[in-house]
């Protein structure tokens, strides 16, 4: 069932309606405020609140691409290994 959460983040407080657990919500929470610390860390300025997020947005992106990408190869890894399995399995199967 959907609920309504408050999330605070750079100091902004935003509503958000979700159905997700709340360990869920605690961890997505706990994983922006850290990628929002390493974007402004990474910066030499001091930068305001909508560039620090539209840089967190950018690098965490990139990352989810990257996991994608690396989820897909093993994909495909897996795949192969099975069909090779399962040659194996079916041609010590089969009568000579």
């Amino acid at each position: 069932m959907e609920r309504l959460v408050k999330l605070e983040v750079l100091g902004q407080e935003y509503p958000l309606y979700t159905d997700a657990p709340e360990e869920d919500i605690e961890e997505i929470l706990h994983l922006v405020k850290m990628q929002i610390e390493s974007s402004s860390k990474s910066s030499k300025s001091i930068l305001p609140a909508n560039k620090v997020a539209v840089l967190t947005s950018l690098n965490m992106a990139g990352k989810y691409v990257s996991l994608k990408r690396d989820f897909e190869q093993y994909k495909q890894q897996m795949s192969e290994i099975v069909e090779r399995l399962t040659s194996v399995i079916e041609n010590s199967l089969s009568p000579e």
